[in-house]
């Protein structure tokens, strides 16, 4: 058995072998949570990949040096959050890393990179639309004026995650599908010379339609998050307005939430 502070090393299942698990028995932490924490920083980071075997809980806890019961109980909350997956005669699986998102201003595209979800982009349109009501009060343009409207699929591990639309002034900068298919819209954007300062952005949920659920590989209906945002330059001026929507059961925001003195 590790004593207190050891680490353990797997060594038979391959998506494990490049794992060290700090496993602190003196801490009040309860083992099993400290494991669970773990195998999820490795997924959400990539270490650990869709598709990748844990083993089965006899062998992760020889390997760990735990009882079965803290193992089970480890795997059970990663499987109760959707990453991990059991499968008879095959050992538990991983089936997807959720994508956590700080509230901040920052480009999707650019988060996922840092975290090691691999992003992918496929651009759907890219085009000039009159202004609706919504889009022309959010970018301060008269309604039925030009705007740019560009809708983008974005992926993960080769899993559609969300579904991205943004308008923008058409004078603001000259959008090229192909640069937007490789890397972020905020990086085309600062790339041009724009500097974003702040925002104004609201986060609530619904179901998804038909044609949503088609894109995003989910069940018509199945819970959606979705997002609308207006990012100013610093100059105070409208530059970007988004309305977006993730898949619930593969995102989520992240709140610091401090006192008011």
């Amino acid at each position: 058995m590790a004593k207190s502070g050891d680490r353990a090393r797997t060594t038979a299942a391959p998506a494990l072998s490049a794992l060290d698990f700090a496993l602190d028995r003196g801490s009040p932490v309860p083992l099993y949570h400290q494991l669970a924490q773990q195998l999820e920083a490795a997924i959400g980071h990539g270490v650990l990949a869709p598709g990748n075997l844990l083993g089965n809980e006899v062998d992760l806890s020889v390997r760990l040096g735990l009882s079965r019961p803290t193992v089970r109980q480890a795997i059970q909350s990663l499987v109760d959050k959707g990453l991990l997956v059991r499968r008879r005669g095959v050992g538990t699986q991983v089936v997807h890393s959720q994508v956590r998102r700080p509230l901040e201003l920052s480009s999707l595209y650019d988060d996922l990179e840092t975290a090691g979800q691999g992003p992918t982009t496929e651009v759907v349109r890219n085009e000039v639309v009159p202004a609706a009501c919504d889009v022309a009060a959010a970018l301060g343009v008269p309604e039925g004026g030009e705007v740019t409207v560009l809708d983008r699929l974005r992926r993960t591990h080769g899993r559609p995650v969300a579904l991205l639309r943004n308008y923008l002034p058409v004078p603001l900068l000259d959008l090229d599908s192909a640069r937007l298919e490789s890397t972020g819209l905020y990086r085309v954007m600062r790339s041009a010379g724009i500097t974003l300062h702040s925002a104004r952005q609201t986060v609530g949920a619904r179901a998804a339609t038909a044609r949503e659920a088609s894109r995003l590989d989910e069940e018509e209906g199945a819970a959606l998050l979705t997002m609308q945002r207006t990012a100013y330059d610093d100059t105070g001026r409208p530059v970007e307005y988004g309305t977006h929507i993730y898949r619930a059961s593969l995102y989520t925001f992240d709140f610091q939430l401090l006192v008011r003195p």
